[in-house]
């Protein structure tokens, strides 16, 4: 198989230093206040629902806008933005009846995350494409409906096939990297994982993989229950460059559960925090030099690899984290005997 020249550089630069994530395309797109007819332009003008909240339809019929604002995280110091791809599926765009243009979603997204980031890089300072798959709107693993706890609005198979639609496309428009994030199922996430499998065994391209998954409370769970270091041994298989988490927390909440991560993953660790919690309003109100000093900690204290901003956060926290942890190491990976730590029965087996 062939592994990208891009993937050796994105190696060699993380040793080096801790590198930035961008922040929020969402709260980005919503502070322009766009209305239905600018989703729609005139591409899609007589569509027959609605489409305003479909940020993901602005890779075709608003491009320049998304390519401001991946040049507006860059400009603050990103070294990797991520494709406007959150909702890229043909599960999630089934919601708007937009199925049959997730390829062209898709590319179209990575093409311009391509450009802006071509736009930035040198050989001095690089910067990455990491194309977002997002979680979908249905989950594997539990029931929507509360008579029927057998039920699942979705099959892994169906996962599959919809992630690899949505990967295929990501990678014939240029992506980097490829980030499975803001996981609340592992098994939504493991479906994401054996499609960009089976398309680098089709393609004999192998791309980086980052997973990052979201613990929903302060339970320090995911939504099917799983802590930050079981979700890790459910997705060690897929050797991900980075394993991590994001959203549903501020920097202040999350903490502890990094912790936890930096402490038995044999891999890189990237975080991006929301910009605290909403306010009642459903707004964010934690400032870039609060979410800043915060993560400055973090680096302080060898936790991160790999920073960066989730909801609410804007280029003026990207470029605030970037003054925090300016000149500061990335964490050190520890060696682990077999790696991880074993569970009982592996140790049985071992032993016998």
């Amino acid at each position: 198989m062939i592994e990208l020249n891009m993937a050796n550089t994105l190696n060699s630069e993380a040793n080096k230093r801790i590198l930035l994530l961008d922040g929020a395309m969402g709260t980005m797109i919503q502070n322009q206040k766009l209305t239905e007819k600018d989703y729609r332009n005139t591409i899609f003008k007589n569509h027959k629902i609605d489409l305003k909240g479909n940020n993901d339809i602005l890779n075709i019929t608003q491009p320049e806008l998304i390519k401001n604002i991946h040049e507006e995280f860059l400009t603050a110091g990103a070294d990797i933005i991520l494709t406007n791809t959150f909702n890229g599926t043909s599960i999630s765009q089934s919601d708007y009846s937009m199925e049959n243009h997730v390829y062209e979603i898709n590319l179209s997204a990575a093409k311009i995350a391509r450009q802006a980031v071509n736009k930035f890089s040198s050989a001095e300072l690089p910067r990455f494409v990491a194309g977002s798959l997002g979680p979908t709107n249905k989950t594997a693993s539990i029931s929507p409906d509360v008579e029927d706890p057998g039920y699942r609005a979705i099959e892994y198979d169906d996962l599959v096939i919809a992630y690899k639609e949505q990967a295929s496309a990501l990678l014939d428009g240029g992506v980097d990297i490829f980030l499975i994030e803001t996981v609340f199922d592992t098994l939504n996430a493991k479906a994401a994982i054996s499609a960009i499998f089976q398309i680098a065994d089709e393609t004999e391209i192998v791309l980086p993989i980052m997973i990052s998954g979201t613990i929903t409370d302060l339970s320090g769970r995911t939504l099917t229950g799983q802590t930050p270091e079981a979700f890790l041994h459910s997705i060690r298989h897929a050797k991900p460059f980075s394993i991590g988490l994001n959203c549903a927390l501020g920097p202040g909440h999350m903490r502890p559960f990094i912790d936890e991560l930096s402490r038995t993953a044999d891999t890189h660790i990237c975080a991006y925090p929301n910009a605290g919690l909403p306010n009642e309003f459903g707004e964010y109100d934690e400032t870039p030099e609060i979410t800043a000093e915060h993560l400055g900690e973090w680096a302080d204290a060898g936790l991160i690899n790999i920073i960066g901003g989730c909801c609410g956060t804007t280029p003026a926290h990207i470029s605030e984290i970037a003054k925090a942890i300016s000149g500061k190491p990335p964490r050190k990976i520890p060696k682990f005997e077999k790696q991880m730590r074993l569970s009982g029965l592996e140790a049985l087996i071992v032993r016998s």
